[in-house]
């Protein structure tokens, strides 16, 4: 079960995607699309769409840059989290990340076993947070986008789900730099 409270009023989000591929174009997107498709049906807003090729420090560059820009709250990347040698998206957040939401990859592959079995173990998805905006690490197939959204971000982003969720919390994210 997961709670909506109706009482409470939604708060759009502004996501920015990422697509980390040496090989597509926004043309061939199909993952970006997915994710882009469902954020809009669920009432958010798509900041920004990007391309960037498996190269590490051009996918934190961007990352930090979406992460000060007053107008994206969350990043979500899709691609460049398996195995390979050129896999370096998850390395790429943990540069740039100044919390890690360790139980974020927990959860994904708690439901990708449901439907891919333990070939989930070979996902390195993530999530973490770095000035203010969260940030997540998904795996390249539209699956796996569609399975990330559909079952974790679709309610943590939603600020009507209880107990709680990422959007109560966003304001807070950076109070630290606010104390004297």
């Amino acid at each position: 079960m997961r709670p909506i409270d109706d009482s409470r009023d939604f708060i759009p989000v502004r996501i920015a995607v990422l697509t980390v591929s040496d090989s597509r174009s926004l043309a061939e997107d199909r993952s970006g699309d997915v994710l882009a498709a469902r954020i809009e049906a669920a009432g958010h807003v798509v900041a920004c769409r990007r391309i960037l090729p498996d190269e590490r420090a051009e996918i934190a560059a961007l990352l930090r840059d979406w992460s000060r820009d007053a107008e994206v709250d969350v990043v979500i990347t899709t691609g460049g989290t398996g195995l390979t040698g050129r896999d370096v998206t998850v390395e790429a957040h943990r540069d740039v990340y100044e919390k890690e939401i360790e139980a974020f990859g927990t959860v994904f592959t708690h439901v990708s076993m449901a439907k891919i079995g333990t070939s989930a173990v070979q996902s390195r998805a993530t999530g973490g947070v770095a000035n203010g905006t969260y940030m997540f690490a998904l795996p390249g197939s539209p699956g796996a986008c569609k399975d990330a959204w559909d079952e974790i971000l679709a309610y943590q982003l939603d600020y009507r789900h209880r107990p709680c969720n990422f959007v109560e919390i966003l304001p807070r994210l950076t109070e630290h730099q606010r104390r004297k």
